[in-house]
């Protein structure tokens, strides 16, 4: 395999088995940098000097028998939503365009671990979108086909490393803004149970204003493979003293799980949710693929929930936090008391939920109604199949899971007719990420390895 296209853990690997330098490792991914980027436009501030100076470090280190961490020199980019110190962070926001003094957590955790920072990928602006557009960088094109999205809001990130420019990236997932991306881009992404990983320097106000969405998002890897999904989620996820909600679950590495006996219930689609032909088709295909593999496999009897309703709530609820401090023109600010209703709604969701998976190892479902679409003013009606349908249901089989906290991993599978990633998503109970990833390891088995896009 290319230096650029190595997983994170063979670049770890050959890095330490000096088989490679991380002075090499470097020089390949920015070289794949100089030559995608003008067209992808995923990385948007680069650190040349600084990465260089860093892996000649990292080998001299290495060369004395010193041993950073399990990134030692492996280079890498964060999504430009993380606060990195002395490397300017802007959310896509031009009011938040900034150079912070201090890391994020994430940040300072890959750093500690031997990572290489090297850059920043585009965002939507203010994470706010399924596409990845902004006004201080513009527009990120997916490596599939550059008429279309490469998803939002980190489709910076998923662009970066579909396309060999890093090894990984680790998103922000508020309503599918990790799986989205990963789906479009042919990628595994992980969202983790909520509160697993800190919020701590995401979103950086340069204000200082506290922050208000507490819920609901969520902090995960998007790579190559699930093995390097795993790898990175050990590394970041864990207590915090600067996010003081992050609880203190043991992060356990991932088992070895075979497919036969595994209880998997499927949903080609949420009821009510519309979905192309071809991603349902994705499900149901997988499904009895797994079923021939020896797992007990059944469609899903759902939660009784309406599945719109439950939307409908979710966005209220993300409202309530992001109009926190700037509530709407012409709108009276949120009350306590209507507050407390919106997370005891939620609250009625997740027990619904729980005893749903008190009977299955993980749900098998999509990641989105469509493939990644072409490139249009966010709210624009979007083709599903022959039928028009609300572009705000693009991230709807996502943003459920982000209401009620659930683990969900994505993993490529098919292409449709145009010749672009359909990805398949599985969700696990609440703090079962070990279980969950290690299923995705077997499916992954079965399903096939990450593809490159054409001409990279």
């Amino acid at each position: 395999m290319a230096i650029d296209f190595s997983s994170t853990a063979q670049l770890a690997k050959d890095i330490l088995a000096k088989h490679i330098s991380a002075a090499e490792a470097l020089e390949a991914h920015l070289e794949q940098i100089a030559k995608h980027n003008p067209d992808l436009n995923a990385v948007v501030t680069l650190d040349n000097d600084g990465a260089r100076q860093r892996a000649q470090r990292a080998d001299e280190a290495l060369a004395r028998g010193e041993v950073w961490g399990p990134l030692h020199g492996v280079p890498f980019s964060l999504k430009d939503a993380f606060a990195t110190a002395g490397l300017r962070t802007t959310v896509g926001f031009p009011p938040f365009d900034h150079v912070p003094q201090n890391d994020s957590t994430v940040a300072a955790r890959l750093k500690a671990a031997g990572g290489n920072l090297i850059g920043k990928t585009n965002v939507a602006e203010l994470l706010a979108d399924y596409q990845t557009n902004n006004s201080i960088f513009g527009r990120t094109n997916n490596p599939w086909n550059t008429e279309r999205t490469s998803g939002g809001s980190s489709g910076g990130a998923a662009a970066a490393v579909a396309s060999g420019m890093v090894p990984f990236d680790i998103g922000t997932d508020l309503s599918g803004s990790v799986r989205i991306p990963a789906h479009f881009c042919g990628l595994f992404g992980l969202k983790p149970t909520e509160n697993r990983v800190s919020l701590a320097g995401v979103v950086p106000d340069p204000h200082g204003s506290p922050r208000s969405v507490r819920i609901m998002s969520c902090v995960g890897p998007i790579a190559r493979t699930v093995e390097d999904l795993a790898l990175l989620y050990t590394l970041i996820a864990g207590p915090d003293r600067a996010d003081t909600e992050v609880f203190p679950v043991p992060v356990e590495p991932m088992p070895e799980l075979a497919l036969k006996g595994l209880r998997i219930a499927f949903a080609p689609t949420i009821p009510g949710f519309p979905a192309a032909a071809n991603t349902r088709q994705a499900v149901e295909t997988l499904a009895r693929r797994l079923s021939n593999e020896g797992a007990v496999v059944e469609p899903a009897a759902l939660p009784k929930l309406d599945f719109m309703q439950e939307l409908s709530s979710a966005g209220a609820l993300i409202s309530m936090m992001v109009g926190a401090f700037q509530p709407e023109e012409n709108q009276p600010p949120t009350s306590l008391a209507q507050y407390l209703e919106a997370l005891h709604r939620r609250d009625q969701s997740i027990v619904a939920w729980k005893q749903f998976f008190d009977s299955w190892d993980v749900l098998l479902c999509p990641v989105s109604m469509i493939a990644a679409f072409p490139h249009c003013k966010p709210g624009t009606p979007l083709h599903v199949d022959d039928q028009e349908v609300s572009y705000w249901l693009v991230s709807a089989h996502t943003t459920i899971f982000n209401y009620t906290g659930h683990p969900a991993v994505v993993i490529p599978y098919q292409r449709d007719a145009d010749g672009l990633p359909v990805g398949v998503q599985f969700v696990g109970k609440r703090w079962s990420e070990s279980c969950l990833l290690a299923v995705a390891q077997a499916v992954s088995v079965l399903t096939g390895s990450f593809q490159r896009p054409p001409g990279y």
